[in-house]
């Protein structure tokens, strides 16, 4: 019975050094890159698509239109430039999201 207790307890010590030695591995939080990142000049808030545009140059690409089919649904723009993307109502600026730096970073999930 000793013995086996002695044998357990030598598994546990030699897994716990085991575990210690091996490469810690942390996820990418979207979030975290956008909070230790430097400012990077970015559309403000109630721009419109010309002041955008005209500061911040052509965006890589012009996503479809959302919304829209009622009145009170306003239609919803988005651009896509190399490290954000822009969100409009209408013809101004509601919001800026960071894209992903790599396909491992971890952000917001898709809408479905």
């Amino acid at each position: 019975m000793i013995e086996s207790s002695q044998h357990l307890l030598l598994s546990l010590v030699v897994a716990g050094l085991a575990s210690a030695f091996v490469p810690a591995h942390a996820d990418t939080l979207l979030v975290d890159r956008a909070s230790m990142s430097k400012p990077m000049a970015r559309p403000m808030r109630g721009m419109s698509m010309a002041q955008v545009e005209q500061r911040f140059g052509a965006p890589m690409q012009r996503l479809d239109a959302r919304g829209g089919q009622k009145h009170d649904w306003p239609v919803i723009n988005r651009w896509m430039y190399t490290d954000y993307t822009v969100y409009f109502e209408r013809t101004h600026v509601i919001d800026i999201v960071l894209n992903h730096a790599t396909p491992e970073e971890i952000g917001p999930a898709p809408v479905n």
